[in-house]
């Protein structure tokens, strides 16, 4: 289609966005819904991002991103986890419909976690929405008494037109950039496994840093294994690598175009979490064309046809993980296939998709409540 075809087209579509905000009494300048987001880099600062771009460019002016909650006077409020609204949400004007995030957590994750579910719980009457990314977590809520007609199962988008599987030469490029050996099986993990945000020293548990350890450990005395690591308190697993010598790299992406690239060297990627909202990784790793073995939490069951689009494990049985990896690592035509379904899976979850649910399934019946 032409520029001159187009532009009519957004304009047309701009002013009806304001005649909306118009009709709601609501500035002209001000997007009717905003979602808070967090100032670090990390998963619900680009979920916020890129669900408010994807339903911006069907709805132009619809949606915001702000690390400024209290700015939030009226129209949608939606918070990008459930931690944000416990914190804010009671300070915010009445004149806002309410949303948030719950992406993970139960009352056996520790006492502290189950005293937030508890608050939570007693904040729900104030909640217009919940999105859960994952069954588990929407099965969850429901048996702790959340009405079903209060959730909307809508998963943590991943931007398939950036995490694309590599060329012959990408992959030969990216090994070759780590001095990864030809005769090598690459395993990725690319998650936040250590408290807090220095070294990482302590394991934080839940993402099971010590049993992909113990899973690596196994594969290494069967395979010539390679780890790459990204993001940051990885020190854990990289004092357990030392400690098995086993070969590894950790880098930090500076940006998602870098992170897709870390993707092209990978013959496999391990998501060992005992529990999980997503993760962002295993859908990246899908759509990237790079093999999954995943612990049964968070999105990965919801995605993962076991033994066509990747593998699923349950949470703790390193045996089944490296029976699994060393499946991907012997058999590069089951591989293949894998790869192929694991790419068409994943396209439920391409934030074009993710916006538009988030459009038609919250924003567009909220606004049209009137407060």
């Amino acid at each position: 289609m032409k520029l001159s075809a187009i532009k009519p087209l957004v304009h047309s579509a701009q002013a009806g966005a304001q005649r909306v905000r118009a009709g709601l009494g609501l500035s002209p300048k001000v997007p009717p819904v905003g979602i808070v987001i967090e100032k670090a880099d990390w998963a619900i600062r680009w979920w916020g991002t890129f669900t408010a771009e994807a339903a911006n460019e069907l709805a132009p002016g619809t949606a915001h991103v702000t690390t400024e909650p209290w700015s939030l006077t009226s129209g949608v409020a939606e918070f990008g986890s459930q931690y944000q609204w416990l914190e804010w949400g009671r300070h915010l004007s009445p004149r806002c419909h309410f949303v948030t995030t719950f992406f993970h957590g139960k009352p056996e994750d520790g006492p502290e976690v189950a005293r937030h579910i508890d608050a939570f719980m007693a904040s729900m009457p104030r909640l217009d929405k919940i999105v859960a990314s994952a069954s588990i977590v929407r099965n969850r809520l429901q048996s702790w008494g959340v009405p079903a007609s209060k959730i909307a199962l809508i998963p943590i988008g991943v931007e398939t037109n950036r995490f694309m599987p590599p060329t012959a030469e990408q992959r030969l490029a990216a090994r070759a950039y780590f001095g990864i050996a030809q005769h090598e099986i690459v395993i990725g993990s690319f998650q936040k496994d250590g408290n807090g945000w220095g070294e990482g020293l302590e394991p934080k548990l839940i993402k099971g840093p010590d049993v992909f350890l113990a899973a690596i450990e196994k594969l290494a005395a069967r395979l010539p294994v390679f780890v790459l690591l990204s993001g940051p308190a990885r020190g854990y697993v990289k004092q357990g690598l030392e400690r098995l010598g086993i070969r590894y790299a950790h880098t930090y992406a500076p940006d998602r175009d870098a992170l897709a690239k870390l993707y092209h060297p990978l013959d496999l990627y391990l998501m060992t979490s005992r529990e999980e909202g997503g993760p962002m990784a295993v859908m990246e790793s899908m759509s990237g064309h790079v093999p999954v073995v995943a612990t049964r939490v968070g999105m990965a069951p919801d995605l993962i046809t076991d033994g066509i689009s990747g593998w699923l494990v349950e949470s703790e049985d390193v045996d089944a993980i490296v029976e699994r990896a060393i499946a991907v690592a012997t058999d590069p035509k089951a591989a293949g296939a894998i790869r192929l379904a694991a790419r068409d899976a994943v396209m439920v979850a391409d934030w074009s998709v993710v916006g538009r649910r988030h459009l038609d399934e919250i924003w567009r019946p909220l606004l049209a409540e009137r407060r």
